[in-house]
Order: structure tokens, then sequence, then C-alpha cells
């Protein structure tokens, strides 16, 4: 080359021993994506369509049991537990290769599986070794017992919302209390939207991880807190129970606390630890959310392109033959496979920084949530009239896909704020990503934006 550029002794040792960036998955990941795919098209599939039509919420969870049960006999429920504590101790990335099969037939079971996920990840990654040791053995073998498999519930946003669950003012943000009374904890407050919050029976989950107020005279940034609350303690109830437009086979209820007493002990970390808490577990289930939008963009990508083969509108050829039919499916799968490789990307992240650090785990919600409802609508459009219709899926996979920007810490009042926090952050790298170069979570990435 030129003078300037790179003369080829130079580049020569660049590349010698030179590693791939690889993205073939391993035996074991093929192994674990083969088994998802045969229970969800042996055990999901013949009942999904049926619960999913049923008109009441709670019914539809409710007949997802014996599935679930059979999910847990194959490890699913337990998977992302480590192994010390009676899990299989899988990555992330593990789970959103075998998530996606799953969803690719209904998002519900497996939205219960990771909400026990996002439960108990302040343990996993905030609690003590006696927090650990009790409460995530407890859970693995619960996935056996009589009365399981056990549910737990993240229990975040209160009845009056959870956008402004971080707010400065005293005032705003969460009402939720939690008063300590010499060695207890008497909360009282109620959650909304809080996933397997009704346990099997609706008298409750087997475990809350509950975030709330310890000083309702400071903001949440100094008392927001999480604290373990098992679900047969007195003064819990189960309210009522969304009725939702999609992801019926899941099921998010609202949840009572009245004057509900537990030790001290169980507080996770220390009092004004939630924002931290929160981030990292979020952090751990945006990276998963995004697969199910992948999911549901493969299956509606899938049918379009069998129906293209096949169905003619009353013309000579089927309409896959026709350009803009085509095109419009070039642009769907290039949009999954963007999104595919970012969840990927994600779970790599979260697996390899122990949840820490937000751009990639966020990045990968918003953009794989609000893609899969864009997919879902242009898959509409390619039947027609009959993508509109019961006979076809593609009404229901949009009825699921538009769930994903609004659940999870929404899009716009917590996960674009999240982002926007970061790059307010003084020490934010823009290419801190490829760099594989981690900015660690502090409260500074919660400043008022």
């Amino acid at each position: 080359m030129s003078a300037g550029g790179f003369r080829k002794e130079q580049v020569a040792p660049l590349f010698r021993g030179f590693v791939m960036i690889d993205f073939t998955l391993t035996d074991e990941q093929r192994s674990m994506r083969e088994a998802a795919r045969r229970f969800a098209q042996t055990e999901l599939k013949p009942v999904a369509k049926e619960l999913e039509a049923l008109s009441d919420p709670w019914e539809c969870f409710r007949r997802t049991r014996d599935v679930y049960r059979k999910a847990a006999k194959l490890g699913l429920t337990r998977g992302f537990i480590p192994v010390e504590y009676g899990g299989l101790g899988l990555g992330t990335l593990d789970y959103a290769v075998a998530a996606e099969e799953l969803v690719k037939v209904d998002p519900g079971v497996p939205s219960t599986i990771l909400a026990n996920g996002l439960a108990l990840a302040p343990l996993i990654y905030f609690g003590s070794p006696e927090q650990k040791k009790k409460w995530l053995s407890a859970y693995c073998a619960g996935q056996d017992a009589e009365d399981g498999p056990y549910l737990a519930t993240y229990g975040f946003t209160d009845t009056d919302g959870g956008a402004n669950f971080d707010s400065p003012d005293p005032d705003a943000g969460f009402r939720t209390h939690a008063r300590l009374e010499g060695d207890h904890y008497v909360i009282n407050g109620a959650k909304c939207f809080a996933t397997n919050g009704t346990g099997w029976e609706r008298k409750g989950a087997w475990l809350y991880a509950l975030f709330c107020r310890t000083d309702l005279k400071k903001s949440a940034r100094e008392s927001l807190s999480v604290i373990l609350v098992p679900g047969d303690t007195p003064g819990i109830s189960v309210g009522r129970v969304e009725n939702k437009l999609g992801l019926r086979l899941t099921v998010q209820p609202e949840v009572i606390f009245d004057n509900v007493r537990v030790p001290r002990e169980n507080l996770i970390g220390r009092e004004g630890d939630g924002i931290l808490i929160m981030n990292r577990a979020y952090n751990w289930r945006g990276a998963l959310l995004g697969i199910g939008g992948v999911g549901m963009m493969q299956s509606a990508f899938e049918y379009c392109l069998e129906f293209g083969k096949h169905d003619k509108r009353g013309g000579t050829r089927p309409v896959l033959h026709h350009q803009n039919y085509g095109y419009m499916l070039a642009n769907m799968k290039m949009r999954i496979e963007a999104a595919r490789y970012l969840v990927w990307r994600a779970c790599h992240w979260v697996d390899t920084h122990q949840a820490d650090g937000t751009e990639l785990p966020v990045l990968a919600k918003v953009f794989c949530s609000e893609t899969a409802v864009d997919v879902c609508c242009d898959a509409l459009y390619l039947l027609g009239v009959n993508g509109y219709v019961k006979e076809h899926p593609i009404e229901r996979y949009l009825r699921d896909a538009l769930g994903l920007p609004v659940s999870d810490a929404g899009n716009m009042g917590v996960r674009r704020r999240q982002l926007h926090g970061l790059f307010l952050h003084p020490q934010y790298d823009p290419n801190a990503t490829v760099n594989n170069a981690l900015l660690p979570f502090d409260k500074l990435q919660a400043s008022e934006v």
C-alpha cells in the first residue's frame, strides 16, 4: 500500500493464530435446542391453542400446570440456578437457544419459567451465602414437590405505576412500604402485573422478591430495597387477574400486602440497594425477553413462507412468486436475523459480566420487542384479511408481540430512560460494547433525565 497504509509484512503477523468470532452452537446447545423443540411440539403445541382461547385468564393459566410440570422434569425450570443449589448452572445464551423453540409455539409457559428466573436473580446476584443456600435450594427441591412446581414472583410495579420508581422526590415513586419493627419488617402496599403472583391455587406465589421503600421520607435512591417474602406469610392476598389481549398462558395478578411481617434477615443486600438490584435483574431478563420476540417473528415468517408457496389468491401462480410478497419476506428475514444475533450478543455479555452493564441487554429488549411488532404486522399484511381471522395464527402472534414492548419494564417508561441515563454518565464510552469494556452500573445512571 502507499505510505501511511499497511504493508504486507506488517499485516501478516496480526493474523497468525487468529480466532474467529464464532456463532456456531456447541453440541450441548444443539442438544438443548432439539430437546426444547420436541417438548414444544409434543407437549405444548397440543394444548396452547385451546388454552389461549379460554375467556377466563385465571383458568387459562391454571390449566398450564401439567405442561409446566413436564417442563420442570426436563430441568427447564431450574436451569438458571447454580449447580451447588440444585440447578443446572446453564448460561443465559443456553437458555435463549432453548427458549426460542418454546416461544415459537407459545410464549406463555416459557414466560412463567423465566419469571421465576427474574424473581430469583436478586438472590443469585446479591444474596448472602446463607440466603442462597436457603431459598435457591428450596426452590429447586420444590420443582418436584407434590404442591409444586414452586412459582416465584418479582414484585416490582406498584398499583399506581412503576415508571417513576426511582424518582428523587420522596413524595413520588413506590408507596409499598416496609417499616422496621425490632427484628422484623412490616410491609404494606400492593403490586400489579406480578407474574406468577397467584401461585397455582390463587393463594399466592411460593416466594416474592418484593421491591419496597424502607423509609417514605427518603427518595427511592436512598430507600428502595428488596425483601424476600414467603407466599404463605399472613397478610398476603391475591386480587384481580389481568385479562390481557395476548400472552394468555401467563398470569399477571394484583397482590396485596397488609401488615405482612417478615424477618429482617430477608433483606437482600442493604436498604437502598433496590435500584442496583433492579438493574442487574432486568439486564438478565431483558437479554432473554428479546428471544421471545425472535421466536414470534420466526413463527410468523415460517407460516407466511409456507402460505406463499401454496396459496394463489385466485391467480395462476402461488403468491410467493410475486415480487412484493418475496420482498416483504426478505425484509422480515433480515430483521429476524439481526434480532437473534443481538440477543445472542446480549446473553453472552450477561454471562461474561455477571449481568452488569446496561447497554446491550436493554438494546436487545427494546429492539427485539418492537421489531417483533413490526414483523408480525407485516405477516398480517401478507396474508391480507386471512391474517385477521383465528383460523390462521398470525393474529395471535401479533397480539402476543404487542405485549413485549410494554412488559418487563416498558420500553418508554423505563428501558429508553435507562439508555438515556447511561449516555449522560460522564464515563460513558460509545465504543465500550465493541471493545467488551464494562461500565459498572451505579446510581449516576439513575440520574434524573
